[in-house]
C-alpha cells in the first residue's frame, strides 16, 4: 500500500498542468516528497504573479494507474534504481515512463537509429544491416517506431534487442501498419511511452518522444535525412546531451541524404558498416561504470528576494533565451534564477522550450 501511495502522489504531480520535467526535479530536489511540493504550490505560484495549477484528481489518477496494470505495463519513475541511467542524467528527463517488456534493455548500452519516414529501399536495407549487426553484439537499438528507418531498425534489431519510444500511450498504436511489430517489440524488446495510457501522438509530442531516443542512447546514427526533419532534431538532442552523433553519407542528388551529408560535414562520424558505431560507442561504454543518479540537481533556494526576481523577469520576453543567459545577465547564483524561473512557471506565467531556452508568456 505504500509503494501504491507513493505512486500516486508521484503521479498526480506529474499530470498537473505546468508541471514538466525541469519542474518536477526542482521540486522534488527543493521538497523532498511529492506530497510536500503539491502543497506547496500554491504558495510558488503567488510568488510568480498567477493562480496555482489545479492538482491533478487523485481518482483520476488512480484509474491510469489501472489502466497501466490491465494493460501489463508498469511505472518507471526518476530517482528509482530500475530507471535507465543515461536518461537521468538530461536537465529534462522524463519523470515517469510507462513500459511493456523487457525493462533490462533500457539499463544497457544502446544506439539509437532514426531516418526518414520516406526512406529510400536501399537506405531500409542497410539500416537493418546495420541494427542487426550493432545488436548482435549485445548493443540495444532504440528507435521510435515510425515508418521508413525506424521500423527497419527495430526489424533489424527484434532478436539482438530493440526498444520503440512512441509519441502517443501505450495503448495506441501508431502508425496502424506497425502493429504487429509495436506487440512484438512489446513481448520481445521494450515498449516505452512518456505521455499517459490513452493519448493519440500529436505534432507536439514527437520532439519529446525525440529526446528520450537521444537520451537513452550512447550515441545517434541517422541513416537519410531530410534539413531540418526530425531526424536532425534527434541528432542535435544527442549533441547537446554530450552523445555521440554519427550518419551514413548518401547521393548528394537525393534531397533525402542531405541532412546526413551536412552532419558529416559538420563534424558526425561516417557511418559504412556496424563495426564503424561499434567502434564509437565501445569505448564510451567501457567507461559508463558509474553509481545509480538520482536524477535531481541541487536543491534551489527556500525563496528569492523581490529585487532578484524583478532582475530575472525584466530579461525576459516573447523571444526565447538560454537560462545561462538570465544568469549571466542579471549575476544571480543559477539556484536564485531557477527558483524565480520555477515560480514563474507555476504561475502559468513562463514557457519552457528546448535546449534550456524559456521565455514569458501571458498569466
Amino acid at each position: 500500500m505504500a509503494d501504491s501511495d507513493a505512486a500516486l502522489a508521484r503521479l498526480r504531480l506529474i499530470r498537473t498542468p505546468r508541471i514538466g520535467p525541469v519542474s518536477y526535479a526542482q521540486l522534488i530536489a527543493r521538497f523532498g516528497t511529492p506530497q510536500a511540493a503539491i502543497e506547496a504550490l500554491p504558495m510558488l505560484a503567488m510568488r510568480g504573479g498567477g493562480r496555482p495549477p489545479v492538482v491533478a484528481d487523485a481518482r483520476a489518477v488512480e484509474r491510469e494507474m489501472r489502466t497501466v496494470e490491465r494493460l501489463g505495463a508498469r511505472y518507471l519513475f526518476l530517482g528509482e534504481a530500475d530507471y535507465p541511467p543515461l536518461l537521468a542524467e538530461l536537465d529534462s528527463a522524463p519523470p515517469v515512463l510507462t513500459c511493456r517488456g523487457d525493462e533490462a534493455l533500457a539499463r544497457r548500452a544502446a544506439v539509437a537509429m532514426v531516418g526518414a519516414r520516406n526512406a529510400s529501399a536501399a537506405a531500409c536495407r542497410f539500416a537493418r544491416q546495420l541494427a542487426h549487426g550493432v545488436a548482435g553484439a549485445g548493443i540495444t537499438i532504440v528507435s521510435g517506431l515510425a515508418r521508413g528507418i525506424d521500423t527497419a531498425a527495430h526489424v533489424g534489431a527484434l532478436d539482438g534487442g530493440t526498444i520503440a519510444v512512441i509519441a502517443g500511450g501505450i495503448d495506441i498504436t501508431y502508425p496502424p501498419e506497425n502493429a504487429a511489430l509495436q506487440e512484438r517489440i512489446a513481448a520481445d524488446g521494450l515498449l516505452i511511452a512518456e505521455m499517459p495510457p490513452g493519448t493519440e501522438p500529436r505534432a507536439r509530442h514527437f520532439p519529446h518522444r525525440n529526446r528520450i531516443i537521444a537520451g537513452l542512447a550512447l550515441g545517434t546514427v541517422v541513416v537519410e535525412a531530410a534539413p531540418r526533419s526530425g531526424s536532425l532534431i534527434t541528432a542535435r538532442l544527442a549533441g547537446e546531451a554530450g552523445r555521440e552523433v554519427m550518419a551514413v553519407p548518401g547521393s548528394p542528388l537525393d534531397p533525402r541524404a542531405q541532412g546526413c551529408n551536412a552532419l558529416i560535414r559538420e563534424g558526425a562520424t561516417l557511418v559504412q558498416s556496424a563495426e564503424d558505431i561499434l567502434e564509437t560507442v565501445r569505448p564510451i561504454d567501457a567507461r559508463m561504470v558509474r553509481a545509480p543518479t538520482q536524477g535531481f540537481g541541487a536543491a534551489p533556494p527556500d525563496d528569492a528576494s523581490d529585487a532578484e526576481r524583478r532582475a530575472v523577469t525584466v530579461l525576459l520576453g516573447p523571444v526565447a533565451v538560454p537560462v545561462d543567459e538570465l544568469i549571466r545577465q542579471t549575476g544571480l547564483a543559477p539556484a536564485a534564477v531557477q527558483t524565480v524561473l520555477l515560480e514563474l512557471e507555476l504561475a502559468g506565467r513562463l514557457e519552457r522550450h528546448a535546449g534550456g531556452r524559456v521565455s514569458l508568456g501571458q498569466p
